[in-house]
């Protein structure tokens, strides 16, 4: 391969290019009427009735926590196999984020979940992980029976759905739905505004309250505080942030929005490539699938059967970037970062099995412009690290 093949490249076309280009000449840069479309398109698409954009996922986690009342002295209950900001947003509203174990799928166990309650216990952040939905039914039940929130962290989930619904949508049959989601446009998502996000929501108070806390607190959007009386003016009515989503950013994302289903089928048809090959070899494993769910395969997290092969992961990853390939982990868990051990006491023995995948896990090149080709380069280099590092059978 004459040239580096990154770990993720974003898909950015004419169309979006154009729209830029109309919102520069417009004179209107910041939140204003693209804003206003590109949430009106995403709610439509996620089966929300309310989305507000902003400027990340992060600012949209505080947000909602924020707005529904999370504070000192409460609890909130998240998966150590997270980035960050998923942990930071619960510490910057006063509470303490508390962890529960994984799944073998990578996703937060509700078992663990329920072990983890409290009195002091106020809400519960999943993560969908890698675009594979949580056990939401679970969750939801569980929350239902202690009186907890469910904020959705789906960094990774534009375009995952649920038992038939995407994510967001919640379970209609059930009268399930969590009261916030939220998502991230970031460079390396399946739909990126270069940064940003939206937080989406069923009930109508907590949208409104959300979108105040949004900008500084004010009541009225930027691009429309006329009174009724013709006068421009507004009110600050809360201590707010800076979380809104630009018009230069909407633009991008509203074709990036139109453009997902022929995303999700691209990165699907490049997973399948991938199992193909790897399923056969003792020595990996593929990520899992449920006939539950629709996999957005916003990453391909290949699990090595390190007993298998004479190298750790390091050295994988390693032989890998001698071969020009780009790779990533998700994620490092949160208890062998020091400021969650020091400070919060987090330690990597409670979470035995987020540990023990987190080991083995390594994130493969996957986005919407990688060639057949590039694929196959990335197989056959992985084959050639696996044949030579291959742990010998013992003679019986």
């Amino acid at each position: 391969m004459d040239s580096f093949i990154p770990f993720n490249l974003p898909a950015i076309g004419k169309e979006e290019i154009d729209e830029v280009i109309d919102t520069l000449n417009s004179g209107w840069l910041t939140t204003g009427p693209k804003t206003a479309r590109f949430e009106r398109e995403f709610a439509e698409y996620v089966g929300a009735p309310y989305a507000l954009a902003v400027n990340s996922a992060t600012s949209g986690l505080h947000l909602a926590l924020v707005a529904l009342g999370i504070g000192e002295g409460d609890e909130v209950i998240t998966t150590p196999l997270t980035f960050c900001s998923t942990v930071n947003t619960i510490i910057h509203t006063g509470a303490t984020p508390v962890l529960a174990d994984i799944r073998e799928d990578g996703n937060i166990d509700p078992n663990s979940v329920a072990e983890k309650v409290t009195r002091r216990t106020r809400a519960i952040i999943p993560v969908h992980i890698a675009g594979l939905p949580c056990d939401m039914d679970a969750i939801w039940s569980l929350a239902r029976d202690n009186r907890l929130l469910v904020i959705e962290d789906a960094a990774h989930a534009i375009g995952t759905q649920y038992k038939g619904h995407p994510i967001g949508a919640g379970h209609p049959e059930k009268g399930h739905r969590s009261d916030a989601v939220c998502f991230s446009f970031y460079a390396t998502k399946n739909l990126t505004t270069g940064e940003g996000g939206m937080v989406v929501t069923h009930d109508e108070q907590l949208y409104e309250r959300m979108k105040i806390l949004c900008l500084h607190g004010i009541s009225k959007d930027a691009w429309n505080r006329y009174s009724e009386q013709g006068n421009w003016y507004y009110e600050v009515v809360d201590c707010g942030f800076k979380y809104n989503l630009s018009d230069l950013q909407s633009a991008i994302g509203i074709h990036q929005l139109a453009k997902q289903e022929e995303f999700i089928h691209r990165r699907t048809r490049l997973a399948e490539r991938y199992n193909s090959a790897f399923s056969a070899m003792p020595q990996l494993e593929t990520p899992p699938e449920r006939s539950d769910a629709r996999h957005s395969w916003h990453l391909y997290c290949l699990r090595l059967n390190l007993e298998t092969l004479n190298m750790d992961r390091g050295q994988f990853v390693r032989e890998l970037h001698h071969r020009k390939i780009g790779t990533s982990v998700h994620f490092i868990p949160i208890p062998l970062h020091p400021y969650y051990s020091d400070r919060q006491g987090f330690r990597s023995s409670l979470y035995p099995r987020a540990m023990q995948l987190y080991s083995r896990l390594v994130s493969l090149p996957l986005y919407p412009t990688m060639t057949t080709n590039q694929a196959d380069y990335v197989i056959d280099s992985i084959k050639d690290i696996v044949v030579a590092a291959r742990v010998a059978r013992q003679p019986s």
